[in-house]
């Protein structure tokens, strides 16, 4: 009977702790969004995280007879990568960013996260 329970609760240990990397540390997707870096703050109540809003050219409709502009919200886990985006902002930037399925308190509010600056340019006259 207890070698029964033992072995029950090994697996529901590595079960819940394989749920957990695929949910907060497994990476979705990766790639770049490109756009005009409209802010970066660090902002939270315990874990201070860096959050970011990336505006893409173009326009979107969520709902019908409306315009919107396309955001790509972001969070920055690397201190140099934010530092060189907030002394830089209102420049165009192509980012590269991976996608989480989960947040986590310590790594931002957003599933995005850029982990680096492809390029960085002046905003060009539209």
């Amino acid at each position: 009977m207890r070698k029964t329970i033992w072995i029950a609760l090994t697996i529901i240990i590595v079960l819940l702790g394989i749920f957990v990397y695929w949910k907060y540390y497994y990476v979705f997707g990766e790639g770049a969004k490109s756009g005009d870096l409209n802010y970066l703050v660090r902002k939270g109540y315990v874990f201070k995280t860096y959050e970011g809003k990336l505006i893409q050219t173009g326009l979107r409709s969520k709902a019908p007879n409306t315009i919107q502009s396309n955001d790509f919200d972001f969070s920055v886990i690397d201190k140099r990568i934010a530092d060189s985006l907030m002394s830089n902002s209102g420049k165009e930037f192509n980012l590269h960013y991976k996608e989480y399925l989960g947040t986590l308190p310590w790594r931002g509010f957003s599933k995005y996260v850029v982990d680096s600056i492809i390029s960085m340019k002046e905003p060009s006259l539209r």
